[in-house]
């Protein structure tokens, strides 16, 4: 392969992370770029180890900041652009719409026109590849998979704005002849994961002793991927899939919210040499969050028959090895569940 620069954007967060350290070891003569405002949720302690490497570069910045983007890419040539850049907790979408609008979907077009610009139609060996959810489907019954036909129809702010912005990319394409491609993942759990979702949520409430906040009945089911084996997938994608296409990509493990949080409680248990049944003591069960979907499931047939990819991780084993993560990498979560974090949790906690 020929050396090419790279554009990673929001590869400062739980996934843009592990992507940026797969590519930097796997493609030693690529130039690896990290573009990152550094949120709440993007953390440079996340890439200590790629710091060093000579292939890989850093910038601060805010895919907002049209003038700082177009600045960038005055400066260096991109050969392509893999987008992760986003407002990403449905919670919070609630909260605060109006963020997930002005990053997920006026970021994502920012960020398409800057490439337009740099590119001007000579597209060859060139890509523009977009992160996207599961969510923008909607919610599923009892039953069935999402595939790359099913129609979209977004349920909460953020699934919305991630709809949005997946359509922006797709007219980037036939308008303007941009070579894109977009994939659409169902939830991500491993290390570095910033702790407002439910995994990290669950192993900070464990070893702090406070009550594993469960919405609803706890019946919500989703589609778990362990977060290393979806940036193989990515990087499968951005040199193989098809130009203008859509994969899904899914862990092919299905798990009820509850009976997840009782897994992780017996691996807790386990890990911290506590009797079975103390840490599934915590489990409170609080009102349900607006708009709940019920089920996502992901049907990625077409990745595996196209690329060969498939997950091979267990759930159990995935949760072993992110819950050791988390002890052995204590300061790390000290350092990020103060601050913002605990001013979020204390306003949508407290009192239930």
């Amino acid at each position: 392969m020929s050396p090419k620069n790279l554009l990673i954007s929001g590869g400062a967060g739980f996934i843009g992370s592990h992507l940026v350290r797969h590519m930097v070891h796997r493609y030693p003569h690529y130039t690896i770029w990290n573009l990152d405002k550094l949120t709440y949720a993007g953390n440079l302690e996340n890439l200590r180890d790629v710091e060093p490497m000579p292939n890989y570069r850093f910038v601060k910045g805010d895919i907002l900041d049209r003038d700082s983007l177009q600045a960038l890419f005055d400066q260096q040539p991109f050969d392509g652009i893999i987008h992760l850049a986003a407002e990403s907790h449905v919670d919070r979408s609630i909260l605060g719409p109006l963020a997930f609008v002005e990053t997920n979907v006026t970021g994502t077009v920012n960020l398409l026109e800057a490439a337009r610009r740099q590119w001007d139609g000579h597209f060859a060996d060139k890509r523009f590849y977009h992160i996207s959810t599961d969510e923008v489907y909607g919610s599923l019954g009892d039953t069935g998979f999402f595939t790359e036909q099913t129609p979209y129809d977004p349920r909460s702010p953020y699934s919305a704005s991630k709809a949005a912005s997946d359509h922006f990319v797709s007219a980037w394409h036939h308008t303007f002849g941009l070579p894109v491609v977009i994939s659409n993942c169902s939830n991500n759990y491993g290390p570095f994961q910033f702790p407002e979702k439910l995994i990290p949520l669950m192993i900070h409430h464990i070893l702090t002793d406070q009550p594993l906040p469960v919405y609803g009945d706890g019946q919500n089911t989703r589609d778990w991927l362990w977060v290393v084996e979806h940036a193989a997938a990515i990087d499968l994608i951005y040199h193989q899939g098809r130009t203008g296409e859509t994969y899904n990509i899914g862990g092919n493990n299905e798990w009820k919210n509850i009976d997840l949080v009782r897994l992780l409680c017996e691996v807790m248990d386990g890990l911290l040499g506590r009797s079975p049944g103390t840490s599934a003591r915590l489990i409170h069960f609080v009102r349900d969050r607006p708009g709940h979907d019920r089920r996502y499931a992901i049907d990625a047939t077409k990745l595996e028959k196209e690329l060969g990819w498939k997950p091979c991780m267990s759930m159990k084993e995935g949760l072993e090895q992110t819950a050791r993560w988390y002890l052995d990498n204590s300061e790390w979560l000290e350092h990020v569940t103060s601050g913002a974090y605990r001013t979020y949790y204390d306003q949508q906690y407290r009192g239930r």
